[in-house]
């Protein structure tokens, strides 16, 4: 009832061949449409709640569509007319067109909505429909073969009686909705799949389908050992056909409900065990299945989002309901969806949806499983899902041929996946010169010193200005015995003055440690302690940040903007520093920069980067991204992230502007505005999005960036890469790439 949405359309299409009597169509479906009490209902909203309201057949001014259309747009067309959007509140939840190709060629599509129908309900449409025309065009009403026992309402007024009521302790609702209440406990939110991008905030229902075809000979297999009877909590929803009595069998209505099948994989057990699990839990299940899936959520309550389906996001259908049959006399019936060429893009109503339909022979043997995955493309790429299907089949074959496999044994890479993921994707060795960042720095000085190095609110810092507060400020620290193997603090706001420092330790040939100021005072206490650095490089606004323990005996502090200190730095000479004016000459083994963990898992570990892996990190940036002079990188990260030693030395290494993100403007649209405002091409994160925008690439974090975000920079670029990363620490992960739309932010 959230309006038209053509998500929950079920469309069939059929080609047709000879001269269709249009008059006895017309009719017959009218026949049909009378017959089915469903057909014809429409559903009112009152006081915000729906209800079934049952129109007259005269009451109904129903009429199919006849269409005249050319064969180059049959396709185009179908595919039109399946996603129609019902107005449910008004009109019938039925449509059928007759698309005209010539005298002889005709297709017919005729398209359910779910509210309406089922997949057994086109068994019991297709007869009547075909009795119904037969009847018509031999000029006569249909002689059905026996009156409905029942209609849909009936039904629905029936089921509501043997539920009860949930205040009853003795209903058949509140037993069951007690049984699946435990049997959910704890159940995951979100099924972890391997998707290519991060779930947007609204599912937007668009879907990319793959066929799935199993051999006769494995659909044998499973056969025998289904006789057999025999992340690790994976909840899968499974549809039932709902009809407990022979008297549903022809009507047409939405019977289904679907159940949620969780399976526990914990332990590692064999594939016959897990046979046996499912097994037992889904008797579980099918001996609760009165409950409608809606109204299990409504008192389970689980998390609701926008995002994704509750409870599960992985569905799993057979059909076995046995196929529509549809004769209509003195016209041929061919072959209908992807076998015609009429395939219709399905919906993705969930992450994962798999339906597949057995197939026998005339013998009854079986002659395989025939069927599509449909994938969110919100999730997934389409050659994604194509591998997740081949892996699939691949996986079944494996578990029939050996049932005593325990699943961590199942391979689920094939040789050319193997081999890709050992050896193609391992061969990433390149030269790295064994040249510290701070003279990668230092070079680029030299070359262009009268270029931006960094944009801090109004001010802006030229590369030969920075070098020379660099160098004076190495030289100093020289002189105050910092080298190689020293750790210095560095506490300090984002701003030019802590690129200084970074690059002034590093100049000295020592190893820093960035504290954001802004952090508890426990953890900063704690990252002083277990570093226990030789110096605490800060300024005067910062120097309260500092434990006071470290401000006397325990430690020595150096505030750069104290009259003494910038008298001292102003005598140095500004040029740059090399072996020769270091304590000792610095070796790729010396420490670079130390770096703490959040302490999520417990304290916060410290992590020494050499000199060595720093250069190594900014090499593999480099060769990623390609930066330039004339690019422009945010300088968004939290001081104290491991990402921001690649931000700030990917921009100054390569001669590009470090634009620092001032505090009130890193959140929502705020922060989009300023990178279009100040022309960023390049905002680098522990997952970034690479959008091209004439030669200028742009990376923008798409873990740490809202729509909005990405809404607004989109708009101003033409395109997006998704590069998923964790950052420097190992050395350049990679990552799938994946591309994005402005209407479809990452």
């Amino acid at each position: 009832m959230d309006g038209p949405d053509p998500t929950y359309n079920i469309p069939v299409v059929a080609r047709l061949t000879g001269d269709p009597d249009r008059t006895a169509l017309r009719a017959a479906l009218r026949d049909v449409i009378a017959r089915h009490e469903v057909l014809r209902t429409v559903f009112t909203v009152v006081d915000g709640e729906p209800y079934q309201e049952i129109l007259g057949s005269d009451e109904v001014a129903w009429q199919p569509t006849f269409v005249d259309v050319a064969a180059n747009d049959v396709a185009a067309e179908v595919a039109r007319m399946a996603t129609c959007t019902f107005d449910l509140t008004t009109e019938p939840p039925i449509r059928v067109w007759l698309l005209s190709v010539n005298a002889r060629e005709h297709v017919l599509v005729v398209v359910l909505h779910h509210i309406a129908g089922d997949g057994w309900s086109w068994g019991p449409l297709g007869r009547d429909i075909a009795l119904a025309y037969a009847d018509r065009r031999a000029g006569r009403a249909p002689e059905w073969a026996a009156p409905l026992p029942a209609q849909y309402a009936d039904y629905a007024l029936w089921q509501r009686e043997l539920l009860g009521t949930a205040d009853n302790p003795d209903s058949v609702l509140a037993r069951q909705v007690g049984f699946w209440r435990e049997a959910l406990a704890g159940v995951p939110e979100e099924l972890e799949l391997p998707v290519d991008r991060p779930r947007p905030a609204v599912a937007s229902r668009a879907g990319h389908s793959v066929p799935v075809e199993v051999s006769s000979e494995l659909h044998g297999r499973l056969v025998e050992l289904a006789r057999l009877g025999a992340g690790t909590d994976i909840p899968i929803g499974s549809a039932v056909a709902g009809r407990t009595d022979e008297g549903l069998d022809e009507l047409v209505g939405c019977f289904v409900n679907t159940l949620v099948v969780r399976t526990d994989l914990s332990g590692d057990p064999a594939f016959r065990d897990v046979l046996g699990r499912v097994r037992e839990t889904g008797l579980a299940a099918f001996g609760n299945q009165d409950v409608p899936f809606e109204r299990l959520v409504e008192e389970l309550a689980p998390a609701r989002s926008l995002a994704r389906h509750p409870l599960f996001q992985v569905m799993l259908t057979l059909q076995n309901t046995g196929r529509a049959a549809l004769d209509l006399p003195g016209l041929g019936v061919g072959t209908s969806g992807a076998a015609a060429g009429l395939s219709v893009a399905q919906p993705a109503r969930f992450d994962l949806d798999l339906a597949l339909t057995e197939v026998f022979d005339e013998q009854g043997c079986p002659a395989g499983l025939r069927g599509v995955v449909v994938a969110s493309a919100d999730l997934f790429d389409p050659d994604t899902v194509e591998t997740i299907a081949a892996r699939w089949v691949r996986v079944l074959g494996t578990l029939v041929a050996n049932a005593g496999v325990r699943l961590d044994a199942v391979d689920v890479l094939d040789d050319d996946e193997r081999s890709r993921v050992l050896v193609t994707w391992n061969d990433t060795a390149m030269v790295v010169p064994e040249v510290p960042v701070a003279e990668l720095f230092a070079a680029r000085v030299a070359e262009a010193p009268a270029a931006i190095a960094v944009v801090s609110g109004d001010s802006e810092l030229s590369y030969g200005e920075l070098g020379g507060r660099v160098h004076r400020l190495a030289r100093r620290l020289i002189g105050l015995g910092v080298g190689p193997e020293a750790v210095l603090a560095v506490v300090l706001g984002r701003d030019s003055g802590l690129m200084t420092a970074l690059l002034g330790v590093s100049a000295a040939g020592a190893a820093y440690l960035a504290i954001d100021p802004t952090q508890p005072v426990e953890r900063i206490a704690y990252m002083l302690d277990d570093a226990t650095p030789v110096l605490v490089v800060t300024d005067s606004v910062n120097a309260s940040h500092i434990p006071a323990a470290w401000c006397g005996e325990r430690g020595a502090v150096l505030v750069l903007d104290e009259p003494v200190v910038v008298t001292a730095l102003e005598s140095e000479p500004s040029s740059p520093v090399g072996d020769a004016d270091r304590l000792v000459p610095l070796s790729g083994s010396h420490p670079a920069y130390v770096v703490y963990t959040s302490g999520s898992t417990g304290q916060p570990k410290g992590v020494v980067v050499s000199q060595a892996g720093f250069a190594n990190t900014v090499a593999a940036g480099r060769g990623r991204f390609r930066p330039e002079e004339n690019f422009r990188i945010a300088q968004f990260t939290s001081i104290g992230f491991d990402v921001f030693c690649l931000e700030w030395a990917l921009a100054l290494v390569s001669g590009a502007a470090l634009v620092v993100v001032p505090d009130e403007r890193r959140l929502g649209d705020e922060l989009a505005r300023f990178l279009v405002e100040q022309a960023i091409t390049h905002r680098v994160s522990g997952a970034k999005a690479i959008p091209r925008r004439r030669s200028l690439p742009f990376a923008l974090g798409a873990g740490y960036a809202s729509r909005s975000v990405v809404g607004v920079v989109a708009a101003d670029r033409e395109g997006f890469r998704q590069v998923p990363g964790d950052g420097p620490l190992p050395s350049e992960r990679g990552g799938p790439r994946s591309r994005s739309r402005p209407d479809r932010p990452v």
